[in-house]
């Protein structure tokens, strides 16, 4: 698989479990990301997540699903394109994440570390390109397993 397209392969496994809104996929992703790092001292994707308003999101995640609003984007059901470690890996997040909305998940987001750093002297209602440091992400999620 290109590198470069591994958030959309997660993505697909997140959607391959259920169907949700563009914001709640955004947030999956980024703790699978940000868990992975924790857990194994690498990379499940190679992309980089920015400190937007509404929390961590990965832009060219967001531009493909961003027609949908604030609707559903559909469940996928073509699960056999979808590599095997982010398919059990998703389902991990999904286990802790997925009974929580995406303004849930926001509101989490906001309280964590690896976001508020990343905001930096941004303002609350400001647009933030920062992009959220895997160093910290790594950091802040080990110190939750203990």
């Amino acid at each position: 698989m290109n590198k470069s397209e591994d958030i959309f392969a997660l993505a697909k496994a997140f959607l391959s479990i259920s169907k949700m809104t563009n914001k709640k996929l955004q947030k999956l992703c980024y703790y699978a990301k940000a868990w992975y790092l924790a857990l194994y001292d690498r990379n499940l994707i190679s992309e980089q997540f920015q400190a937007w308003v509404h929390g961590a999101v990965q832009p060219a995640l967001y531009q493909k699903y961003k027609r949908y609003g604030y609707s559903d984007i559909p469940k996928f059901t073509n699960i056999q394109e979808i590599p095997e470690e982010f398919l059990s890996f998703a389902k991990e997040i999904y286990a802790s994440y997925g009974h929580l909305t995406g303004d849930e998940l926001e509101s989490i987001n906001h309280q964590e570390t690896p976001w508020i750093e990343a905001r930096g002297d941004c303002k609350p209602w400001e647009n933030c390109s920062n992009e959220i440091s895997e160093e910290s992400m790594k950091t802040f999620y080990r110190k939750m397993m203990v």
